[in-house]
């Protein structure tokens, strides 16, 4: 039996946090509106999702133009947002669309012990930044604008932090250390 998703209708932020503390199962909360064309293609997707992994994660869906003060408590500028909880811990959101698989790996993720969700870089995301941090490196360097040249490094290293040893060893440090 296939649970339809939860339709959120006048909620505010306290009761909002109180109802995903409630829940048995981690939720991802579906912020979108109806005339948002990108909002249209993620909402099917994350049905279909809900349907496979019933039982083990919730979907709730919040249309965004009936719930502006909800919205702006929990820091949601753009639709479509999702939204990942576990027992009522927001564990991340991603605004803007996204492949199938991406909420694929958020489904999976809360059906696992420790429900961290991390959507892997594209290939054409990777080369752009790379690209654009090379490049704003050798115009600092052609053109004597030293200050381009570390800025360009960081814009390239963005492209690779995802695969540094040594970026995922100083996070994993941070990440001890935050109660």
């Amino acid at each position: 039996m296939n649970k339809h998703p939860l339709q959120i209708s006048h909620m505010n932020l306290n009761d909002f946090k109180q109802q995903l503390k409630s829940r048995p199962n981690p939720t991802i909360v579906d912020f979108w509106a109806p005339w948002c064309a990108p909002c249209r293609v993620t909402k099917p997707i994350l049905e279909s999702l809900s349907e496979e992994y019933d039982g083990k994660v919730d979907l709730w869906i919040v249309n965004a133009d009936k719930h502006p003060q909800l919205l702006r408590e929990l820091g949601i500028f753009s639709i479509p947002t999702v939204m990942v909880t576990r027992a009522g811990e927001i564990i991340s959101k991603y605004s803007g669309s996204q492949p199938r698989e991406n909420y694929r790996i958020m489904f999976e993720a809360l059906t696992g012990a420790n429900g961290t969700v991390v959507i892997p870089m594209s290939a054409f995301d990777r080369f752009l930044r790379l690209f654009a941090g090379i490049a704003i490196a050798v115009v600092g360097i052609s053109t004597n604008a030293w200050f381009l040249i570390p800025i360009g490094g960081v814009i390239a290293f963005l492209g690779i932090y995802d695969r540094c040893p040594i970026w995922r060893a100083i996070t994993a440090q941070f990440r001890r250390k935050t109660p």
